[in-house]
């Protein structure tokens, strides 16, 4: 079934709701579902008229907005395929990605229009669809208010390809990962069950994927005008005003958004008191507050409130145990193998897989399986690092060490290529970053071999700060052997999430230093 049909079950149960509040174009955008239906199938209508048929790749080059799940939508109704990457990929990555795959048609807003005469690969491209209008050798969406919105709906099964993203490349290339309508609608079923949306409620939206959860589920979504691009920039007093006066519900974001959101409100003395759910860490005293662990290639794996963190676990995060990131949800399967990151593994037989799986309390890789799993990727030959089968079930490689404990809750120990020897044991270093993040004066730590000597990383809070401040932390990191700390002014992050520490760049960086 094509993933449209949930927005429609939306348009006919709720269709004076408001779907969309876009703040991004300075005056705020408001969509009801049937609004937002109607638009995207007059879209669909300016598409089709353009001549793109079944099957055929749109390129998107734009900003979560209103105009991206227009386009978003009807692309998915017309059966065409959705090729998202962000307007701020480097040229080389942005080609790379294109090789060997280019899409018929382009989306994007005026600077991208720009940039496109300026890049071959980009000319190439038969049709570009423009958010303005008067963009020499474009088509602006605008267009489509004059045509009939097309009702038709593209018959879709669960294998029907629907969207193409990227991972994030943090120590590798980064691979496309292909989701069907099937997957899109498992997906945003898992991600239901775990977060456990409310139709009529608002969320502040910081990640494009959790919009399209809201509109399938009949959740407002709140686009804020801040730089989402780099969450480290995205203004948190704009947010905190967003919040209240739209009476948004619930926010979801990555751990330095939200971070900086929490810093923001202890700083100002001010507390957020209508969220009722905040998902990944938070500044709001009646909320329910949530972590969800996954990837590109499974999201969700875990999920987490805060209420069932208990002062053990908290201890067993502080003595260098790992991070607690919940139980594993329904619609997937876990286990704990054997860590042999770099090598591929098997396949197996069911007898052999369960015989190779760890049990509770010993630590090891990260596998999963499931209908919300990627199954592979769309170069086959990215498939060999990851991919594994049992019995021909496709199994998924996360690449993170961790270990069940013996109440079936998963524990985070870090990247399995981030491992370091140490005294016959292996220490993955997350777990010992998540102690080092304690110290008062420590915003961000991680753990790399650099000449061959155990090296915590440290970023502090403040530039100004005598390096001598941290030579304590050797002592609370017993277990990590650590041989010297340096201190770096920005550890190495993804673009993304701003989050995921990237050990590669980090390496090469200290080892540059003096």
């Amino acid at each position: 079934m094509n993933v449209v049909n949930l927005l429609m079950d939306r348009v006919q149960g709720m269709p004076d709701a408001t779907a969309i509040i876009d703040y991004r174009g300075g005056k705020p955008r408001t969509l009801s579902f049937e609004e937002l239906d109607r638009s995207a199938g007059q879209l669909a209508a300016l598409l089709r008229q353009t001549g793109l048929q079944t099957g055929e790749t749109v390129l998107i080059l734009c900003p979560m907005s209103a105009e991206l799940y227009l386009m978003l939508a009807a692309i998915f109704r017309l059966g065409l395929v959705a090729l998202f990457l962000d307007p701020s990929t480097p040229r080389e990555q942005l080609e790379s990605s294109l090789k060997g795959r280019l899409p018929r048609a382009l989306f994007g807003g005026r600077a991208v229009q720009a940039w496109r005469w300026f890049n071959p690969m980009l000319r190439r491209i038969p049709f570009s669809f423009c958010t303005a209008a008067g963009i020499p050798g474009t088509i602006p969406i605008r267009s489509a208010a004059r045509l009939e919105p097309l009702s038709e709906i593209a018959a879709c099964s669960n294998e029907t390809p629907a969207l193409i993203t990227f991972t994030s490349g943090t120590g590798s290339q980064p691979k496309a990962a292909l989701r069907t309508h099937g997957f899109l609608r498992a997906q945003l079923e898992a991600l239901n069950a775990c977060i456990r949306y409310t139709p009529g409620e608002t969320d502040l939206a910081t990640l494009p994927i959790f919009v399209l959860a809201n509109l399938a589920s009949g959740l407002t979504s709140l686009i804020p005008d801040v730089n989402l691009r780099r969450p480290e920039r995205a203004n948190p007093r704009r947010l905190c005003e967003l919040i209240a006066f739209h009476n948004a519900t619930q926010i979801g974001g990555s751990p330095t958004l939200l971070g900086n959101l929490a810093d923001h409100c202890l700083d100002q003395n001010r507390s957020l008191p209508g969220l009722k759910q905040v998902h990944a860490g938070g500044c709001a005293p009646n909320a329910e507050i949530s972590a969800v662990y996954g990837s590109t290639e499974a999201e969700p794996i875990a999920c987490l409130g805060l209420g069932d963190i208990d002062p053990a676990d908290r201890q067993a995060t502080l003595s260098g145990l790992g991070l607690l990131v919940g139980t594993p949800v329904d619609s997937l399967q876990l286990r704990i193998l054997s860590d042999r990151w770099g090598k591929p593994i098997g396949p197996f037989t069911a007898a052999d897989f369960a015989a190779d799986c760890h049990p509770p309390g010993v630590s090891g890789e990260i596998v999963v399986s499931g209908n919300h799993v990627l199954s592979g990727y769309l170069d086959p030959a990215d498939d060999k690092e990851t991919k594994f089968e049992v019995d021909s079930r496709r199994w998924h490689r996360t690449g993170d060490a961790g270990y069940l404990d013996h109440r079936g809750r998963l524990w985070l120990l870090g990247r399995c290529s981030g491992a370091v020897p140490f005294d016959g044991q292996t220490i993955y270093p997350f777990a010992i970053e998540q102690v080092a993040r304690q110290h008062p004066q420590v915003r961000n730590a991680a753990l790399v071999v650099v000449h061959g000597q155990r090296t915590l990383a440290v970023e502090p809070h403040h530039r100004r700060v005598d390096p001598a401040q941290f030579a304590g932390l050797v002592d609370r990191l017993p277990l990590a052997g650590v041989q010297q700390i340096r201190v770096v002014r920005k550890i190495p992050v993804d673009r993304r999430h701003n989050a995921k520490i990237d050990y590669i760049a980090l390496r090469s960086l200290l080892e540059g230093q003096r």
